[in-house]
């Protein structure tokens, strides 16, 4: 069953508590979504980090439940 867009906010704001988060359906049918998200805990680290930090906020889920998930991450100035 999908992930819907609320619920994927919900857990990458809760695995990184001052992430502001924007999440788009980028197909209509609640299986590819595109995240935007930005948090002073990316300050420091590599892309490739700060996405694994999403990833990890979403518990495995991703493969599974969320089938895409375009990534945009970056810290605040």
């Amino acid at each position: 069953m999908p992930m819907n867009p609320a619920e994927i906010e919900k857990m990458i704001k809760e695995g990184i508590p001052e992430a502001e988060v924007r999440i788009e359906d980028l197909a209509g049918d609640g299986d590819h979504y595109a995240a935007y998200v930005s948090s002073p805990a990316f300050k420091g680290k590599t892309r490739v980090q700060q996405h694994q930090m999403v990833y990890q906020a979403l518990q495995g889920r991703m493969g599974g439940e969320l089938h895409a998930l375009a990534l945009q991450t970056s810290a605040p100035d």
